[in-house]
């Protein structure tokens, strides 16, 4: 048996590049517009033999019963019902896209409730989809297409991705139109996914700036980190005026951030970070256990005795590295070849940055996953 210090870790550093302007549209919403999510519950059929068990499943059960039932078939006794596994029952939900209208489409997902073993060659049983509001907006129907499969025999089975969720493209329809309107009156403002100040007054300045030569006066206003307040001038539609502001490209700000998953190993260092100087020393320990059995057996013709297996247990410290460097990162380049001279790998770079936020030399926000 031997216990290392680390496994197999990836490192990812996430760097923007210098002067990369992005769209404004790309970094924002328009408030008041907004997707409407979607539920129902439903049933899936003509499954081979991979859904549920009817027996340890009893609302899939009593979902067949009561679907048979208003189709005037009555199984309800019937010994061949608890047997198949055919059906399945799942959950599906839906994001029903902004001013959707009556006969318009969208994408469906589906995800398995009971114990069936996949979703493959199904296809959904008309399910109504409702809202917070418990209206229902649209109906799902359709076969289902799954990225998972898996395989199964006698002594083996072979899973691979995610067969119990599927999605149907364009499986919805719309029944009843989405909630909100768009219309002239309704106020413009742009809403910041990432909010920050400094980005919100860059969108102000660059808004204004193309609004003087377009319309002769400013129409942006930052109201704060998260809101770009539009005044809509007079002669053009609202749609227009987003679209063409939507154009417009804006270099982004970001928030100095180190961002650690333990769980895999992952690593990614905002372009941002700075560190003050600072000399780090670390090194790796290595801890190897041996076990050797050895038989013990008495000698021959003696009376009483026993073989026996005697374990023989060996311990082995390693300790490498140790070495003290110092490491100054005016930028994230210099950040990242201070930390690969020094030999590191995912693990030993987390248990530093961690180091280095508790010693104040890491400027930066430090978020554990």
């Amino acid at each position: 048996m031997k216990l290392a210090s680390a496994a197999l870790f990836f490192f990812l550093v996430a760097t923007a590049a210098a002067g990369a302007a992005t769209r404004i549209k790309d970094i924002t919403d328009v408030k008041g517009i907004r997707s409407n999510q979607l539920v129902g519950y439903g049933l899936v059929v003509g499954l081979n033999g991979t859904g549920d068990t009817l027996r340890n499943a009893p609302f899939t059960q009593q979902s067949v019963q009561a679907m048979l039932d208003r189709m005037g078939v009555n199984i309800r006794g019937s010994q061949f019902l608890p047997q198949t596994r055919n059906v399945a029952a799942v959950m599906v939900t839906a994001d029903l896209p902004p001013f959707a209208n009556k006969g318009s489409r969208f994408d469906v997902t589906v995800s398995s409730l009971g114990d069936a073993r996949s979703l493959a060659g199904g296809a959904l049983v008309l399910t109504p989809l409702s809202g917070a509001d418990q209206k229902i907006y649209a109906a799902a129907q359709g076969p289902i297409t799954i990225s998972g499969y898996l395989a199964k025999g006698a002594a083996e089975s072979i899973t691979a991705g995610i067969p119990t969720r599927g999605r149907i493209p364009n499986g919805a329809i719309v029944e009843q139109d989405a909630p909100g309107a768009f219309d002239e009156s309704m106020p413009l403002e742009f809403e910041l996914r990432n909010p920050d100040f400094t980005t919100a007054v860059r969108i102000m300045d660059v808004i204004n700036d193309f609004a003087k030569s377009r319309f002769g006066m400013p129409i942006a206003r930052a109201r704060d980190w998260q809101s770009i307040m539009i005044r809509k001038p007079n002669g053009i539609l609202s749609s227009r005026l987003l679209a063409e502001l939507g154009e417009l490209e804006v270099d982004p700000d970001q928030t100095a951030r180190v961002v650690i998953d333990e769980r895999t190993g992952t690593i990614v260092i905002g372009s941002e970070v700075r560190i003050s100087t600072v000399a780090v020393a670390h090194g790796n320990i290595t801890v190897r256990v041996t076990e050797t059995p050895k038989v013990s057996q008495p000698l021959p013709f003696s009376r009483g005795g026993e073989t026996v297996v005697v374990p023989d247990t060996q311990v082995d410290v390693h300790e490498a590295g140790g070495n003290v460097a110092t490491v100054q990162g005016a930028n994230l380049r210099e950040l990242v070849t201070a930390l690969n001279k020094m030999g590191l790998k995912p693990i030993g770079i987390i248990a530093i940055l961690q180091a280095m936020k508790t010693a104040g030399a890491l400027q930066a926000e430090l978020v554990v996953q």
